[in-house]
């Protein structure tokens, strides 16, 4: 079988992200590094980085889309067999652990360049759903409505982001507060709310 050129070019990348995600392991490169000293600890260059990526961020943005899926798999799982709560304090402690500091901070970096230059960051801003979709399906579980549970979970996950900045921004040591907070916001999935009749 002979592979198209976008099909060679599309292995190439995904191998290069693989060797980016091994040299990294969950961390992520500081902004400030080259994409020289990247191509260095990966054993590649710069080259071969900028023309799969782009730039820096763009190499940020992929590495942060891949570790993400990774992390989702792992609390789909999860998913299968707890509660809307069970994920929410799962989602908590797997980006609080301090291991995952240089990733959350690098998630709210691209974040704010892909506010300025979306058009930019497409693949990285589709894949920001995905664990809204996978807590609005445990609260449609619960008894919420479609429609109820899609804006219980974009809320829930939204108080995630804002609370994690706030951990990034000004450290505290009240994980449990903020979790217990996040779920009181998010309370009451369990019991459908009754629509007067039209």
């Amino acid at each position: 079988m002979i592979l198209s050129s976008t099909e060679r070019t599309g292995d190439a990348r995904e191998r290069l992200l693989a060797r980016l995600l091994d040299a990294f392991a969950e961390a992520l490169p500081a902004p400030e590094v080259s994409l020289r000293e990247i191509a260095a600890r990966t054993g590649t260059s710069h080259a071969l980085l900028r023309y799969h990526f782009g730039s820096l961020s763009g190499v940020l943005a992929a590495m942060l889309k891949a570790q993400r899926s990774r992390d989702n798999e792992v609390l789909f799982e999860a998913a299968q067999h707890g509660t809307f709560d069970d994920l929410v304090v799962a989602i908590w402690r797997t980006y609080t652990r301090p291991e995952q500091l240089s990733r959350v901070r690098g998630f709210f970096h691209v974040v704010g360049l892909a506010a300025y230059s979306p058009e930019n960051f497409r693949e990285f801003i589709d894949s920001l759903d995905d664990l809204t979709e996978i807590l609005a399906s445990l609260a449609e579980r619960e008894g919420l409505d479609a429609e109820e549970a899609l804006t219980t979970a974009s809320v829930t996950i939204a108080a995630i982001r804002g609370m994690l900045l706030q951990e990034v921004l000004a450290p505290a040591a009240r994980s449990e507060d903020a979790v217990a907070l996040i779920l009181r916001m998010s309370g009451g999935r369990s019991v459908p709310r009754s629509h007067p009749e039209p």
